[in-house]
């Protein structure tokens, strides 16, 4: 029976309301402190909010499972908006870009998540288990962007898979999938193991690959495939991406970019976009101004410095580029943010999983 979005327990079964109460104990457990707080196991953050918190903007840098236990959380992305609800999952995939906001947490209730990091290899791994061929392709389907798609309702059975303007399912980029007793039950499993020693070594692996086997056997098992091959070490477009991110104080053009992974630059900037979801061009500004927000919320360097170490040579440029990304300038951003709590899915996902 799938867990209801809303996070009532009520008509579970009594195996499962106790399933669910100790997974909201071990994620508190965690959690002490509010915002993201770093665990032994690398690669898993968890999450704890105790009051709403503000929008804030975030990167999702590697391929992730996001679940939530408690509390409610709202995504947004070029005005289209999810609702993540109590023991709900959503895998997430490179390049995600999205605006959070807290909207149900209290001391009493906070709000708490976690984030674990899947290696794409893992998951052909799993997938070639289960004979499934489907692993090998890493082309994603033209021009859809991460998390656009249509807007959904947080009372929908399934957020994410029927939109509201539409009376039959359509395919979407993104999905939050309500979580079952299986996939509860191995992700409790995962926690209880990862921070103990022999079950640690020994036991946490294998339950990890029951979560993914989990995932490919429900309802998101294509855009996890998907998202694991992108990430693949022999997709050229990850070796460029991975180029772009060193060297964003450089001059960067496609066709540079497309001479560096072997391609015409018209195959490249096709190739990029099936994989990306987005133009080369597009994506290069999109982590420049991600990584100014960075430096901004530092405090380290000014606004001059940080359009540069970005590579814009235009101050103004940069600064009507920042505006038309994140809605105001590069200095009202950073005031704005100085004192709110920062989930930093960038951090979360961005240093290399367990093997």
């Amino acid at each position: 029976m799938d867990y209801p979005v809303g996070g009532t327990v009520t008509e579970l079964s009594t195996d499962e309301r106790l399933q669910a109460g100790d997974l909201i104990a071990e994620l508190k457990a965690r959690a002490a402190a509010d915002g993201p707080n770093a665990t032994t196991w690398p690669g898993l953050t968890v999450y704890r909010f105790e009051e709403p918190s503000g929008r804030q903007w975030s990167e999702v840098r590697s391929l992730a499972l996001g679940v939530v236990a408690q509390g409610r959380k709202s995504v947004t992305v070029d005005d289209v908006t999810y609702i993540y609800d109590p023991f709900n999952y959503l895998v997430l995939h490179r390049g995600m870009r999205f605006e959070s906001e807290i909207l149900v947490a209290s001391r009493e209730k906070p709000f708490l998540s976690l984030v674990l990091q899947i290696d794409p290899a893992l998951v052909q791994r799993v997938s070639a288990d289960m004979h499934d061929g489907a692993a090998a392709a890493f082309r994603r389907s033209a021009g859809r962007s991460a998390l656009s798609g249509p807007r959904w309702s947080p009372t929908s059975p399934f957020p994410g898979a029927v939109p509201e303007q539409a009376g039959r399912r359509q395919p979407s980029p993104a999905r939050v999938s309500p979580m079952d007793a299986n996939m509860c039950g191995a992700v409790l499993r995962f926690l209880r193991a990862a921070h103990t020693g022999p079950d640690r070594r020994v036991l946490a692996p294998m339950y990890l690959q029951e979560i993914v086997y989990r995932i490919l056997r429900a309802g998101q098992r294509q855009r996890l495939l998907e998202a694991a091959a992108s990430e693949s070490e022999s997709n050229p477009v990850t070796q460029v991406i991975s180029y772009v991110r060193c060297h964003l104080a450089e001059p960067l053009s496609v066709s540079d970019l497309a001479e560096r992974a072997c391609l015409s630059p018209s195959a490249f900037a096709h190739l990029f976009r099936d994989v990306s979801g987005m133009s080369p061009y597009q994506f290069i500004k999109s982590v420049r101004l991600d990584r100014a927000r960075e430096l901004l919320l530092a405090g380290e360097l000014n606004v001059s410095e940080v359009a540069r170490s970005v590579g814009y040579s235009s101050l103004s440029h940069f600064i009507n580029e920042f505006k038309r990304h994140f809605g105001v300038t590069p200095r009202a951003y950073a005031d704005a943010q100085r004192d709110v709590v920062p989930m930093r899915m960038d951090v979360a996902t961005g240093r290399p999983p367990a093997g």
